[in-house]
């Protein structure tokens, strides 16, 4: 067999291999943000028209509701998304525990179908902001939805969790986040 045929099999193995590798190693809810110890973008995002909490039309989200002095966690959702809709019950009591507020940030959806899921989920979120285009999710970093995001008290994004939270991914890691951004901020 000629040794010139090889070298283009050996080679394609071993680059399967390592894709191979790669993608059935780590864990995808770790994929690194370069906003990490970054300010939060710049942004100002109207409420989901027609949105009520209690009687009080839910007011939308912008960068200066971050910050303040106070550590917040931000979620990227979606109506149309599946694992969002298994995540939202569980964001109902994760402020709570967290002690914490949640905001919101609702990407590519109509107001009509966003309500429709907050009404028949919950609402957990103090403020949610209609990110109608997704420019702003894109300006976050968004890879897909959903992700939750932990920010300081100085308004910098301090931890990045990719894909639906679950008991123990709150308890593991949005937990200890949280709890590192504030005591970084005493």
């Amino acid at each position: 067999m000629n040794v010139v045929a090889i070298v283009p099999v050996a080679l394609f193995g071993v680059l399967a291999l390592g894709f191979l590798y790669a993608l059935y190693n780590g864990d995808p809810s770790h994929l690194p943000s370069a906003l990490i110890g970054k300010p939060a973008p710049q942004f100002k995002l109207p409420g989901i028209e027609g949105l009520k909490a209690n009687g009080t039309v839910v007011p939308g989200l912008s960068t200066g509701d971050l910050g303040n002095g106070k550590v917040s966690i931000v979620n990227v959702w979606a109506s149309w998304c599946v694992p969002c809709r298994q995540e939202q019950p569980l964001l109902d009591t994760v402020a709570a525990r967290l002690k914490v507020p949640l905001y919101g940030i609702d990407q590519k959806d109509s107001a009509a179908d966003a309500s429709k899921f907050l009404q028949t989920l919950g609402n957990p979120f103090q403020k949610i902001g209609a990110d109608g285009n997704g420019r702003v999710s894109i300006d976050w970093g968004v890879y897909g939805v959903p992700e939750t995001y932990v920010v300081d008290g100085a308004g910098k994004i301090a931890y990045k969790y990719v894909g639906p939270l679950t008991e123990e991914a709150v308890e593991k890691e949005l937990r200890p986040a949280v709890e590192r951004a504030i005591k970084a901020g005493s």
